[in-house]
């Protein structure tokens, strides 16, 4: 069994950002060689998520909403009170769709449905630089 790492650098802006690496991650499959087997995207970082969706406007903008309603930005949280940060929803947020994402890779491609993008999200209230990890292992 082989394995491989490889890193997908983004930078983002403080506005609930939702961007499709799907792309990105088939780059690093590829320059992995591996035809069978796992790929787990992982970020590292409490305020930002990586999941699936269909990557389309309506859809990343129902997700935002949802996001508002679900975990509001503008109510207490106890995180705000100890840092004063003012990023208490964005770790909320992380901590539910959470930091990694593991997808089959056949024929050595991730295995994804039709309508089904790899997807990075950003819930910090500030711009921030982020690496993605894209670690791969399986058959040649």
């Amino acid at each position: 069994m082989a394995s491989f790492r490889g890193t997908i650098a983004l930078k983002t802006g403080a506005k609930d950002e939702i961007i499709d690496v799907t792309a990105k991650v088939q780059d690093v499959v590829s320059k992995s060689g591996i035809r069978e087997g796992l790929a787990c995207v992982f970020v590292a970082g409490s305020t930002a998520a990586v999941t699936t969706v269909e990557h389309e406007p309506g859809l990343v903008s129902d997700m935002r909403e949802a996001m508002d309603r679900l975990y509001p930005k503008d109510i207490d949280y106890g995180h705000h009170a100890r840092w004063g940060d003012g990023n208490g929803h964005s770790h909320i947020r992380a901590s539910f769709v959470g930091p990694s994402l593991t997808v089959p890779v056949v024929g050595g491609s991730p295995l994804l449905g039709t309508w089904q993008q790899i997807v990075f999200m950003e819930f910090d209230n500030k711009p921030r630089s982020r690496e993605l990890v894209v670690q791969v292992v399986g058959d040649k």
